[in-house]
C-alpha cells in the first residue's frame, strides 16, 4: 500500500541501484547492505540501525511489483520540479499536478467538496473521505475514523531459519518488533504484523507492518515449498552400475540413497519425509544426480574407458536428438 512519505524517499538511492534495476540486482544490493548494517553486527550503533531500517523499507517496496509500480508513479508525479502547496494562486502547485493527472479544473480541488483534493489523497493512500471527511488533516466536521496506512519492512533469514521457523526482530519508526517466521517460508514471502503500521485517524485502528522475507542462499540446499532440493555429485561408475550413497540432510544427519543402475545426470530421486517438518505432512528431499567426470585420468583408467567405449560402440546417446530437433 502506498505511503504518504514516498514522495520524499529515494529507495533506489538507498539501495544504490539504478531506477531500471532488475529484481536480482535489487535483491543482491539489499542482502549486501542488510548484512553490513544489521543490528546484531552493530550493537548500539543508532546510525547503522537507522540505515538498516531504511534499507529494509526500500527493499520491501522495490521487491514487490505492485508497490514498485505505485512508488514509481508517485515519484514521477513529484519529480518534475513541482512545488507542492495545498492552495495559492501560483502555478505548479499540488492542485495543478492533480488537475493535469485527473483532468479536473484547479478550482475543483480547492473547494474541499466531494471529488476534490481530499478524495484524491484518500484514494491514493488508502483513505476514503466524503465531503465532510478528514483524509489529509483538513478541517471539517462529521469526521469519521480512518485506518492507518500499512508500512513495509524487510527481514533476511538463513535457510535453517526458513526450514525450522524463527522469531526475528524488525525495526520500524525507531521501534523494534518481534515477527514470527513460520517453517517453510519461501524467498519473497510477506508476513503481516497487525496493528504495527501508521496510527489511525480520529480513533481509527492502526495499519499493519508488512515484512518481506529474504531467504539467504545455501551452498548445498534449496527450499522449494516444504521440499528440500539438493544436487548430488556421483561418479560415472556409480551412475552406470548403481550404488548406495550417503546424502546429507537439512537436519544434519545423513540418509542412504540408492542410485539405480543406468542413471543419467538430471535424474531426480525422492526421499520421503526429509524436507520441512513443520505442521501437517512433512516435505520430501529431492536429490538430483550430477555425473562428475575426472579432469585427469591415470593410464589404467584411460585404458579402461577406451575398453568401455569399444564395448558400447553401438550405443548412441544422441539417437533421437536429430529427430526431436526437427521443426515441423
Amino acid at each position: 500500500m502506498a505511503s504518504q512519505d514516498w514522495l520524499t524517499k529515494d529507495f533506489y538511492s538507498v539501495l544504490g541501484v539504478p531506477k531500471d534495476a532488475t529484481d536480482d540486482q535489487i535483491k543482491k544490493a539489499y542482502r549486501k547492505l542488510a548484512r553490513t548494517y544489521h543490528p546484531d553486527k552493530n550493537p548500539g550503533d543508532e546510525a547503522a540501525e537507522s540505515k538498516f531500517k531504511d534499507v529494509g523499507e526500500a527493499y520491501a517496496v522495490l521487491s514487490d511489483a505492485e508497490d514498485r509500480k505505485q512508488y514509481d508513479a508517485i515519484r514521477a508525479m513529484g519529480g518534475g520540479g513541482a512545488r507542492f502547496s495545498a492552495g495559492g494562486s501560483g502555478g505548479g502547485g499540488f492542485d495543478d499536478v492533480f488537475s493535469s493527472m485527473f483532468g479536473g479544473g484547479a478550482s475543483t480541488h480547492r473547494t474541499g467538496n466531494a471529488g476534490g483534493f481530499e478524495d484524491i489523497l484518500g484514494g491514493m493512500f488508502g483513505g476514503g473521505a466524503g465531503p465532510f471527511g478528514n483524509a489529509g488533516g483538513f478541517g471539517g466536521f462529521g469526521r469519521r475514523t480512518q485506518k492507518g496506512a500499512d508500512e513495509t519492512a524487510a527481514a533476511s533469514i538463513s535457510l535453517a531459519q526458513a526450514v525450522s521457523g524463527a522469531t526475528v526482530q524488525v525495526v520500524n519508526r525507531g521501534q523494534r518488533f518481534n515477527a514470527r517466521i513460520p517453517a517453510g517460508v519461501h524467498d519473497g514471502q510477506k508476513i503481516r504484523l497487525r496493528g504495527k503500521g501508521q496510527p489511525g485517524a480520529n480513533g481509527g485502528e492502526p495499519g499493519d507492518l508488512i515484512i518481506t522475507v529474504s531467504v539467504e542462499k545455501h551452498p548445498v540446499f534449496e527450499l522449494s515449498g516444504k521440499n528440500i532440493k539438493i544436487t548430488l555429485p556421483v561418479s560415472f561408475a556409480e551412475a552406470a552400475l548403481g550404488a548406495h550413497v550417503d546424502v546429507p540432510t537439512i537436519s544434519g544427519e545423513t540418509v542412504r540413497v540408492k542410485i539405480p543402475a543406468g542413471s543419467s545426470s538430471g535424474t531426480t530421486l525422492r526421499v520421503r519425509g526429509r524436507g520441512v517438518q513443520g505442521t501437517g505432512t512433512p516435505g520430501d528431499m529431492l536429490v538430483t544426480l550430477k555425473i562428475v567426470v575426472p579432469k585427469k585420468l591415470s593410464t589404467d583408467a584411460k585404458e579402461a574407458v577406451e575398453a568401455f567405449k569399444a564395448a558400447t560402440g553401438d550405443a548412441d546417446p544422441r539417437a533421437d536428438l536429430a529427430r526431436m530437433a526437427k521443426i515441423s
